[in-house]
């Protein structure tokens, strides 16, 4: 009936294996050895971390460090489900799951925003208990130094992921944690300072809550964006209206309809769309068109476009 189907780029290898192992095209998540590397580095970190800062605190009779020590065993695991999320990305897809597995970064980045707000509510929680109750007052110095140790680990794993967290939800969400991390850290090298010179102990958890409230704040952002792409949104950054306008300015095309763009991964994004043609270039020419037109100008490389001929009229 006139209607052609473009799947991204040439290959027809779909028709000719049905284990999609050689399409190069269903690779669907961008995966890098610095990424990888940056996981495992910031997991090792984290880890000998948590386990230096809780053994600190029991000893210093610090709350602070202790509870900066669960909030950091919570993004330890958070790493853990992001690391797994990513490498689950980078398997081909199959016969049942054709797309791939790269859609797990996005419930990676949902369970990351999940365990960010669960933190901040049990940092909160510590500090309005330590603000209500008298408690022995902490050596500041020491409480300090610990607190500084644990903000050095989390700048140097937060930088890791500074790069990847502008493109990919899921690194965003790593970054997210450490950068809170090193956030809830300065706010105790803060405190310990305080304790130091004045020895108020109130300053601790009053500075404990006000970091909480900060990073909740990022945990809402993150879990608002990835509940979206979830649910299909538009990923951000692309607009729908500029796609369908520059369909609508490539030559020959007199309409476009059943523009649907929604996201496989935190990196990767795809696209189907009818256009109507009037038949003044070759299809195999402005299929071609069309998918240059996506990949270089709106970073979309996924895409299946039908053309229908005019002629047709609604039929095709």
């Amino acid at each position: 009936m006139g209607a052609h189907h473009h799947h991204a780029g040439h290959g027809r290898a779909h028709d000719q294996n049905p284990g999609f192992a050689t399409d190069p095209h269903d690779l669907h998540a961008v995966g890098s050895g610095r990424k990888m590397l940056a996981f495992r580095v910031s997991i090792g970190l984290n880890a000998a971390l948590v386990a230096a800062q809780v053994t600190a605190g029991l000893w210093l009779g610090s709350v602070a460090l202790v509870a900066d020590a669960v909030h950091n065993a919570m993004d330890v695991l958070g790493l853990v489900l992001a690391w797994f999320a990513a490498r689950l990305a980078l398997r081909r897809p199959d016969a049942r799951h054709t797309y791939g597995l790269a859609r797990s970064t996005i419930l990676a980045a949902m369970a990351n925003a999940g365990l960010v707000l669960a933190a901040c509510g049990a940092l909160a929680w510590e500090s309005l208990g330590r603000l209500l109750e008298p408690h022995p007052t902490p050596p500041g110095l020491w409480v300090m130094a610990v607190a500084a140790v644990a903000l050095l680990v989390n700048v140097v794993s937060a930088a890791m992921f500074w790069r990847g967290s502008r493109t990919d939800l899921n690194e965003r969400g790593a970054f997210i944690h450490l950068a809170g991390d090193a956030a809830v850290s300065l706010g105790v090298v803060f405190a310990g300072l305080g304790l130091w010179l004045t020895g108020w102990a109130w300053l601790d958890p009053a500075a404990g809550l006000a970091i909480a409230l900060v990073i909740a704040w990022s945990g809402y952002q993150l879990l608002r964006e990835s509940l979206a792409l979830a649910l299909d949104a538009v990923p951000r950054g692309i607009d729908l209206g500029a796609i369908r306008a520059a369909l609508l300015a490539e030559d020959g095309v007199e309409g476009v309809h059943d523009l649907h763009v929604w996201p496989l991964s935190t990196t990767v994004t795809a696209l189907t769309v009818h256009l109507e043609h009037d038949g003044s270039r070759d299809s195999d020419v402005l299929l071609a068109a069309i998918h240059d037109l996506l990949a270089h100008r709106f970073g979309i490389r996924h895409t299946t476009v039908q053309l229908e001929h005019v002629a047709c009229g609604r039929r095709c």
